[in-house]
């Protein structure tokens, strides 16, 4: 049984490689965004 587990471990990373090769690697998902906070009030450097 341990032998069979070995084989299909192995299976499963040549398909992982394969599929890598063919599509790319996978896809990370993208960073959450963090708020950044801003003044409301206009400033009075532009007028």
């Amino acid at each position: 049984m341990d032998q069979i587990e070995k084989i299909i471990e192995k299976i499963k990373e040549w398909t992982q490689k394969l599929i890598e090769a063919l599509a790319g690697p996978q896809a990370e998902p993208e960073p959450e965004l963090i708020p950044i906070p801003v003044r409301d009030r206009p400033s009075n450097r532009y007028r």
